[in-house]
């Protein structure tokens, strides 16, 4: 018997894979002025600027669902702003134009420019909640992982998948003074750990591609980053488990006054739903995931990887830049540098 498969069209239809990627770029060669300077802010604002002028070409009717939130006079994409040429598919949009700001203000691996896009809907919104407790895993332990269960226990069935001792297990912590004793109760079981400084997105991939030497993310980061890195997660294959964590009374009693279960665990769905989004990033500085911006003479180099989860295609893309010809048609300034500080 023939089985006869019928296409069906979704809103979200093209390929925008190309058109994100010059977003990432741009972003990222803004930002990779400022790489060493100690300025988080200026190498910020830089990736703002560059990746507002360029989203805003893309042939999409997007608004920013996972932004920065409003700042006094300060350069931002916002949650509610309107992005895109006004053409083509209605979307959600997370940004975020330096993902690790310290990273690159300190000229340390891993900061990223990212951009993700989901049809409209999608994304979850966790109103004024800026942090969650987080698991993350690749494809091989989609179906092991228990938030609830306890460090010791998901680090046990991690090592039963991968058919190992749990010292053989490494996890991705951000080094904060809040993870003092998650970081206790991973050691007591023997498993090793790898720590950030900044950057969860790029932890949480990490601990989805199997080459990275990492096999899960634990711990407490913000909520947008989670979300993001969930739609990296989906085109991956990976997996997400999350609860929304306050970090005062007050936030606490906007978080219920919104309507959020605290209790509730938040699945790779539940933060961004169907089955398509796209996730890309640029590397700032290089680490484990990109190389970051390299200039030459009359040009620079960057990498980047796009991802989508409904083809489940990933792609790493390796470009050079020509800034002369680039400057002369683009609405981005590729050869803006910041001032040398004055003694």
């Amino acid at each position: 018997m023939t089985i006869t498969r019928t296409r069906i069209p979704q809103d979200l239809d093209r390929n925008l894979a190309l058109d994100l990627v010059r977003v990432t770029e741009a972003a990222a060669m803004a930002a990779g002025r400022w790489v060493g300077r100690g300025d988080k802010e200026g190498g910020d604002g830089a990736a703002v600027d560059a990746m507002r002028k360029l989203i805003n070409s893309i042939p999409m009717r997007g608004v920013v669902v996972i932004g920065e939130g409003e700042k006094d006079n300060a350069p931002m994409l916002f949650n509610g702003e309107v992005v895109g040429d006004g053409t083509g598919p209605e979307v959600d949009v997370a940004v975020d134009p330096v993902d690790g700001t310290t990273l690159m203000s300190k000229g340390m691996p891993n900061a990223l420019a990212v951009l993700a896009v989901a049809e409209r809907g999608a994304m979850f919104d966790p109103s004024a909640v800026f942090y969650m407790e987080k698991i993350a895993v690749g494809p091989a332990y989609a179906d092991a992982i228990d938030i609830n269960a306890g460090v010791a226990d998901n680090l046990r069935r991690i090592a039963e998948v991968k058919d190992t001792d749990i010292s053989d297990v490494t996890v991705c912590v951000l080094d904060r003074p809040r993870h003092e004793r998650l970081v206790k109760d991973i050691r007591r079981t023997g498993a090793g750990i790898r720590f950030i400084s900044d950057g969860d997105i790029a932890g949480a991939i990490a601990a989805a591609r199997g080459e990275s030497g990492v096999d899960v993310l634990m711990g407490i980061g913000g909520t947008p980053e989670g979300i993001i890195a969930a739609c990296a997660l989906k085109c991956m294959g990976g997996a997400m488990q999350a609860k929304l964590w306050p970090q005062d009374a007050d936030e606490r009693a906007k978080a219920l006054a919104a309507g959020h279960d605290l209790d509730r665990v938040l699945h790779t769905d539940d933060l961004v739903t169907g089955d398509n989004c796209f996730f890309v990033a640029t590397g700032v500085t290089s680490g484990d995931l990109l190389r970051g911006v390299s200039y030459r003479s009359g040009g620079a180099y960057t990498q980047s990887i796009v991802m989508r989860s409904k083809s489940g295609t990933i792609r790493v893309i390796d470009s050079y830049h020509r800034l002369e010809k680039l400057n002369l048609y683009s609405a981005v300034d590729y050869d803006g540098r910041p001032l040398a500080e004055q003694e």
